[in-house]
């Protein structure tokens, strides 16, 4: 059996109204001054990266430079130092070593094509917190295109992509 419960009246909420006649500010009106007055320099921003079949999910805050790969650190995800400076690459071009702290997701593909996706979601993250300083180098190096190669599929009749049966003329 449910029991009844007398009904408290709820508080009343303040709502803005808005209408077609509201003032909207316009994009044009923020500048990244702006919104570095309001918010702080540097700023918290997001980025995803793609390579092969590898998807990273990454953002960026400001901080002492720690990174957090799924509950991992750097050198525990990435044990190869060629992979940890990869990824270490657009904060080197940029001089921002150890201003932000980096918390990412990635799954999918093998350990290179992770590592070329974190460093395209880094890159992006980082144009993205502020695009008037950190677009020009990036896109100067290189590192806000996404690199589009994939392993070529199997054809029929081949024993690989492209390589034929061994060939016998008798």
């Amino acid at each position: 059996m449910a029991e009844t419960t007398a009904e408290t009246p709820l508080e009343e909420v303040e709502v803005e109204e808005y209408t077609t006649e509201t003032e909207v500010p316009l994009e044009g009106e923020y500048t990244s001054e702006s919104l570095a007055s309001r918010f702080g320099d540097p700023q918290p921003a997001a980025g995803l990266g793609r390579r092969k079949n590898a998807i990273a999910r990454v953002r960026i805050i400001p901080g002492t430079g720690q990174w957090k790969i799924n509950g991992r650190t750097l050198e525990g995800y990435f044990p190869n130092k060629v992979h940890q400076q990869e990824v270490n690459e657009p904060f080197k071009v940029l001089e921002l070593d150890n201003r932000y702290d980096v918390v990412a997701r990635i799954a999918g593909g093998g350990i290179s094509g992770q590592a070329g996706a974190l460093r395209l979601g880094v890159a992006r993250a980082l144009n993205e917190a502020d695009e008037d300083n950190n677009r020009g180098p990036l896109k100067k190096a290189g590192f806000l295109k996404r690199d589009d190669r994939a392993v070529e599929r199997k054809k029929a009749g081949l024993k690989k992509a492209r390589k034929a049966p061994q060939y016998s003329k008798r």
